[in-house]
């Protein structure tokens, strides 16, 4: 199935279990990551050597406490844990085309 909700949810399940080849192939070859801090990351090699520390480390986790589905966007309201001494809320929105997320917009 390749409707947004279940592409989010792969992502994530991927997330979770710090499975980086998975969490890769839910994203488009060039999918466009647009962070808090107003940086950038372009494209699946890139989103690849991003994350790969931090799955490395095992300590990556996201709990969804609220989650809107219109068209082809995914917005969760997300509590991130292990990137800080303190979790982290931070709402993130999905993009998915083709069966693939090829837009992540982090907000707040």
């Amino acid at each position: 199935m390749s409707d947004p909700h279940t592409i989010v949810e792969r992502q994530l399940a991927a997330y979770n279990s710090h499975d980086l080849d998975a969490f890769a192939a839910t994203y488009s070859s060039d999918v466009r990551i647009n962070r808090r801090d107003g940086s950038h990351i372009i494209g699946r090699d890139a989103l690849r050597e991003t994350y790969a520390d931090q799955f490395a480390r095992r300590r990556c986790r996201a709990e969804i406490v609220g989650r809107l589905i219109e068209g082809d966007w995914v917005v969760d309201h997300e509590i991130a844990h292990g990137l800080s001494d303190a979790p982290v809320r931070v709402l993130v929105a999905y993009r998915v085309r083709d069966g693939l997320i090829d837009r992540v917009d982090f907000l707040g």
